[in-house]
């Protein structure tokens, strides 16, 4: 049991039992220094050689830490490889179309980032004169940049003591400190941000902030975590109580709602039918084939119910003002988007009159435009199945 403001012996905080938001306050400066000295020396063996480590170049360091929210970074490192090939400066950002920026991040997912990038490049260049602010608050001033963002690009370019908490981060300080309480909570936030501005040193804050996220992107991982390699063990309040599998708390997650839908690649003249996502929908700015709501029953695998077709029909002319005739099954698979587990049904139509509906961006392409625009993943899917480079096995 927890004594009000005892001293915790592992993590140099005064703990109070009435209110958890006060496990992270006031570190112990000889228990910093620990904490700092392990981080350094542990940091200048195993860190590894990502792109956006070298140089500090502010630029790289943002396109990377957008890039990498929700993503892995195996699977970053390719991405921001191209684009900085392709958009090597922010000028260059700032003066490219949005489709090409939305087809370069294709694959991504999350494409408000992508549009936000762009919006905040042309920021930079117009407010700024192309040069990145070194301050917090002028940074988190540019669209798609929060907290966490601008403390990062303030720590790793420009080597401020900025707080950053992030997924990794958050997990070892929860796990540093035994704060097992709820770290999402506006409680558990702000206990978790008091605690990351005190544990930044003023020398070399940004390589204390890259070894805090490498440490919970290695060694510190959610499950099974390798604490006999962790450099900083000895000021781990989890692995002193053999806490760490069940900090932090991880609130269980919804059910995936299920739907099947309908993609529907319709044929004019050797064309097909795209139409672009607005604002407010899944993949916005993005080109999508036209897809549609399937009512139970679901279709067949090899072939289309009459009744089934029919209501087909009669959701893409709504959708579209197209009249088609639906033809031969493409193939189906399955995507997630948010919380919904998709069943997707891909069918050839052919068109056989209306005009295209107003208020809706809708275009005919050639197949072989279909390579240079920016789709969206299941998109992409259906235009190579259109092509005749995949036909994916059915469940």
């Amino acid at each position: 049991m927890i004594v009000a403001n005892e001293r915790d012996p592992y993590s140099g905080t005064i703990r109070d039992a009435q209110s958890p938001e006060d496990d992270m306050t006031e570190p112990d400066p000889e228990w910093l220094r620990r904490l700092w000295r392990g981080l350094r020396a542990w940091y200048s063996r195993h860190a590894r050689d990502l792109p956006w480590r070298r140089g500090g170049d502010p630029y790289a360091v943002w396109i990377s830490e957008i890039m990498l929210q929700q993503t892995t970074v195996v699977a970053v490192v390719p991405y921001f490889e191209r684009f900085l090939a392709r958009f090597p400066t922010v000028e260059a950002l700032a003066a490219a179309d949005e489709s090409d920026v939305l087809r370069l991040w294709e694959g991504l997912g999350y494409y408000s980032r992508a549009r936000n990038l762009h919006r905040a490049a042309q920021a930079v260049v117009a407010e700024h004169g192309g040069r990145f602010p070194a301050d917090v608050a002028e940074l988190q001033r540019l669209p798609g940049i929060g907290r966490y963002t601008a403390g990062a690009i303030a720590s790793f370019a420009f080597d401020l003591p900025a707080p950053i908490v992030e997924a990794n981060t958050l997990r070892v300080y929860c796990r540093l400190t035994g704060y097992a309480g709820d770290p999402k909570s506006a409680e558990g936030r702000r206990a978790l941000w008091r605690f990351a501005e005190s544990v930044v040193p003023s020398r070399e804050p940004g390589r204390i902030n890259q070894a805090l996220m490498e440490l919970g992107a290695t060694l510190c991982a959610p499950v099974s975590p390798d604490c006999p390699a962790c450099p900083v063990k000895s000021c781990c309040r989890a692995f002193a109580d053999g806490t760490q599998a069940d900090i932090p708390r991880v609130a269980p997650r919804p059910r995936p709602t299920r739907l099947v839908e309908a993609a529907i690649a319709v044929r004019k003249c050797g064309r097909v039918l795209l139409r672009r996502r607005g604002p407010g929908e899944w993949w916005t700015g993005l080109w999508d084939f036209p897809r549609v709501a399937v009512e139970s029953p679901p279709l067949p695998r090899e072939a289309v119910a009459d009744g089934v077709a029919s209501r087909i029909e009669g959701s893409l002319h709504d959708e579209t003002g197209i009249h088609a005739a639906l033809g031969e099954p493409l193939g189906e698979f399955a995507h997630s988007v948010t919380r919904y587990r998709i069943r997707l049904l891909c069918y050839a139509a052919e068109h056989r009159g209306g005009r295209l509906k107003r208020g809706v961006e809708l275009r005919w392409v050639d197949p072989d435009e279909l390579p240079t625009l920016p789709l969206s993943k299941p998109g992409r899917r259906i235009a190579e199945m259109v092509g005749g480079r995949r036909r994916p096995a059915k469940p």
